[in-house]
């Protein structure tokens, strides 16, 4: 049968490009950071995740979601969760490049962190949704030190290359993973309402064991090894190690209810779980869950802030390689006056979200460090709140720029659906906006915070007058006393501030000139694509172009 029409103006998938290399936002930033870091393992990396067998697995592991699987054919209770083997080839891949817990093994100086999160990017620009466990693994492993027998027996495996999803008892397997279960039906972030009681069953070579009832309605990646969760004790809300196999084999207590149907994270399983007796471990002092748990906090919303950053890398790149390929009104979308203002002020924004993201990261190669400790407190909500709030509409814009085709799933393989969907996990996740906003507040009354603040604009002061006035204005608004209706404007804020000042820091100053343009001197509009005239359009989508 003769063809009724030829397919044309139909650009080619992005595939086969090196991630890192193409990826000069994050180049520079990692320079400014760590110039003696080597990059080898993030080029190697980029490679491996830029493949079109990579993206294969990322589609599978999303179309063919995780099951859950109560009983065996016999009538035994098992509660697994079973994975298309596409999911266990990309979490390989990614504990194989150690964006779990590995860096805790790391030695002081070797960027191990910062290294971490640039791969944490790169990986999300691939999947974001199987990080959910490694990034729990990241947050968990020092927690663990509170309690030094379960630190011996857990964190060799916790550190490991290797990945085993086997169910068994975590100290006989090769690598291990961990997840975290807080969340309560009536509580949510309020986790002091949990109602959810561990009582005293002993003691062993792990330390004070209890016995758990309740249940949990957020239990995360609940094939995990062992979970980190939050239970009512005599003494108050307490941290415990909740292994998913007992030392003698037998399965754990927690009965998975179900998986949750989400909007996005499809790769990912979350549970409803109930604890019946389930047997744990105290982790810390008894009665200080909550400061145990803000702790791993600072590490889990880093990652929200990378993740979120690696999907805006992502989506600009599929959206400038549409825009370079397809035709429109006889010339490239590209060279459409309007369509590259939209495309430079994305690459404008993703820019700055990747350098944020990558300076939160550098705190956790300098724990000694007054400074970067106070930054690591207050830079935590900010970026947290910000990169994150801008995804959404960032993804969207993307998708605007490839049109009907970017709206499509197509089994898997609309990678902006996809994107689209996830952006609003991570603005979620771990503390919304109002929850990072607040936190700001808090960490604004602590003076080194202020003075921390103060420390780090200083270093770009005298690069740009909008920037400088910007400074001048926030030590009168971030005081003690400050309203909390007007949180988020502050968070936004000192947010745009700190990201003009790394650009100017670190990126070309055709950059750092035209965010300061169009986000602080406020010559740009409320939506992308609203940069004022005069700016390098061209220069900045040239930066920004992946191939």
């Amino acid at each position: 049968m003769a063809s009724t029409h030829d397919v044309f103006n139909q650009p080619e998938p992005l595939l086969d490009v090196n991630l890192f290399e193409a990826h000069a936002a994050m180049r520079d930033a990692l320079s400014l950071h760590a110039p003696d870091l080597d990059t080898s393992a993030l080029r190697a990396l980029g490679q491996r995740l830029g493949t079109a067998d990579m993206q294969t697995q990322a589609r599978l592991a999303n179309v063919h979601g995780p099951q859950l699987r109560t009983h065996d054919r016999c009538g035994h209770r098992i509660d697994e969760v079973e994975f298309h083997p596409a999911y266990h080839a990309l979490m390989a891949a990614a504990v194989e490049a150690g964006l779990h817990g590995t860096p805790w093994g790391r030695p002081a100086g070797s960027h191990a962190h910062l290294e971490r999160a640039a791969g944490f990017m790169l990986f999300t620009e691939l999947e974001a949704a199987v990080l959910c466990p490694v990034s729990m693994t990241y947050a968990a492993t020092p927690a663990l030190r509170a309690s030094p027998a379960l630190h011996a027996a857990w964190a060799p495996g916790l550190m490991s290359r290797a990945y085993d999803p086997s169910p068994r008892h975590g100290p006989f397997k090769p690598g291990l993973t961990m997840g975290m279960g807080m969340t309560e039906k009536q509580g949510g972030s309020d986790v002091r309402a949990n109602t959810t009681r561990a009582e005293p069953d002993g003691t062993d070579e792990w330390g004070q064991r209890l016995r758990v009832t309740g249940h949990k309605w957020f239990f995360s990646a609940p094939q995990s090894d062992a979970h980190l969760v939050l239970a009512q004790t005599a003494s108050g809300l307490s941290c415990l190690f909740l292994p998913r196999v007992l030392p003698d084999g037998r399965r754990n207590a927690v009965r998975v209810q179900r998986l949750k149907d989400k909007l996005g994270n499809r790769a990912n399983a979350s549970a409803e779980v109930e604890f019946e007796g389930a047997t744990a471990w105290l982790v810390g002092e008894e009665g200080r869950g909550v400061p145990q748990i803000l702790a791993m906090g600072t590490m889990t919303r880093l990652d929200c802030a990378l993740g979120t950053s690696g999907l805006m890398r992502q989506a600009l790149s599929l959206a400038l390689d549409h825009c370079r390929q397809r035709q429109a009104f006889g010339r490239p979308l590209v060279e459409q006056p309007l369509m590259r203002n939209v495309l430079a002020d994305l690459a404008l924004e993703a820019e700055a979200a990747c350098a944020l993201a990558l300076r939160l990261a550098r705190v956790f190669d300098r724990p000694g460090d007054p400074h970067e400790a106070a930054m690591a407190r207050l830079l935590t909500p900010v970026a947290k709140f910000w990169i994150c709030k801008r995804g959404a509409a960032f993804a969207q814009e993307a998708m605007e720029c490839v049109g009907g085709n970017g709206y499509v799933e197509e089994g898997g393989h609309g990678l902006m659906a996809r994107i689209y969907r996830e952006m609003p996990v991570n603005s979620i996740w771990e503390g919304a906006g109002n929850v990072m906003a607040l936190d700001l507040l808090r960490a604004l009354r602590k003076p080194e915070a202020v003075a921390a603040l103060d420390d780090e604009l200083r270093l770009a002061r005298g690069a740009d007058p909008a920037l400088d006035r910007l400074i001048d204005r926030l030590p009168g608004r971030a005081g003690p006393l400050v309203d909390e209706a007007q949180a988020r404007g502050l968070a936004q804020d000192i947010a745009l501030a700190l990201q003009a000042a790394l650009l100017w820091r670190g990126s070309p100053p055709e950059v750092a000139a035209s965010f300061c343009a169009s986000r602080v001197a406020g010559e740009g509009g409320q939506v992308f694509g609203t940069l004022p005239a005069g700016l390098p359009l061209d220069d900045l989508i040239a930066r920004a172009m992946p191939r």
